[in-house]
């Protein structure tokens, strides 16, 4: 059983190595930190798209916390052992203008309300897609002085929006301050990996874990998983080029066309689908001057 227990109110809007921490703990202890969605509860399960422009960003992407674990030092590995992440029953995906990988293509606020429930979540387009709940915000405090934001990941962990960060996952941090100061937020009902339009199925949580330390092993956070794709039929669009990150934009805009076609759907909806269950790949990177990304989707969609 959990000997700590982190309410939704225990929380922060930056990292910042001078916050006090909510609860001191042992290597070894387990907790369960309550998570608020990451519009920190400004998204309702019965809005529509215009409660995107009245969103106040700079209080999205809360995160409970900070933990201190007593005896551990800068130079040392965090290890939280993820044991479950429990969503809510409900989960919001938006197309926040300006934000999202395809930001230019689509400029307009678009957003779904989906239902958790059964291990599936329920895309108001009619396409339910198999539940894998994971924590897209999960770190320590960096080592320099003052706040830094949320949604930037660093050397310290914080918005990575890994998919694989779900239950089972044995996740390494490297502590940058004593006690590593560690906090959680955004959990997901289901992403894909490159979260493209820039939000995952988003929704409150409850996450338990197990935190221990051990001696340093990287400069960056690393984690064990076992979590594979399905055996289900994939299709794979291209994006080839120099640069990576435009490639990445191509496979996702020829995936959007393909899908949108295939599914019968508007581009916007294909673009949200593709966040929720699309696979962003770094196909090839050693054929210069061009290099391969490819962007998977289930075929049976």
């Amino acid at each position: 059983m959990p000997s700590f227990h982190l309410s939704v109110e225990q929380r922060h809007l930056a990292w910042d190595n001078a916050l006090p921490p909510a609860v001191v703990i042992s290597r070894g202890d387990e907790l369960v930190l309550e998570l608020a969605d990451a519009s920190g509860g400004q998204i309702g399960r019965g809005d529509d798209a215009a409660a995107i422009g009245r969103l106040d960003f700079s209080a999205i992407n809360p995160c409970t916390g900070p933990v201190a674990v007593d005896g551990v030092a800068a130079g040392d590995d965090l290890v939280v052992t993820i044991l479950d992440v429990a969503v809510g029953a409900w989960a919001w995906t938006a197309n926040i203008p300006g934000f999202g990988l395809l930001s230019d293509d689509f400029p307009e606020p678009h957003l779904w309300i989906s239902t958790v429930s059964g291990g599936r979540v329920a895309t108001p387009v009619g396409i339910s897609l198999p539940a894998r709940p994971m924590i897209g915000t999960i770190g320590v405090a960096p080592a320099p002085r003052g706040p830094a934001p949320l949604l930037v990941p660093t050397s310290a962990g914080g918005n990575m929006d890994v998919p694989q960060m779900g239950a089972g996952t044995v996740l390494h941090l490297p502590v940058q301050v004593p006690g590593a100061l560690f906090s959680a937020g955004d959990a997901h009902g289901v992403q894909g990996d490159g979260e493209v339009c820039g939000t995952g199925a988003e929704t409150s949580s409850q996450l338990h874990v197990r935190i221990d330390a051990g001696p340093g092993t990287s400069s960056t956070p690393w984690y064990v998983h076992a979590v594979r794709r399905d055996e289900r039929e994939w299709v794979a669009t291209t994006g080839i080029g120099p640069d990576l990150f435009q490639a990445a934009r191509e496979a996702t805009r020829r995936a959007v066309e393909l899908l949108a076609k295939r599914a019968g759907l508007d581009p916007i909806d294909a673009y949200l689908l593709l966040s929720l269950t699309g696979e962003l790949r770094v196909s090839e990177i050693v054929d210069a001057p061009n290099w391969v990304m490819s962007m998977h989707f289930p075929a049976a969609f």
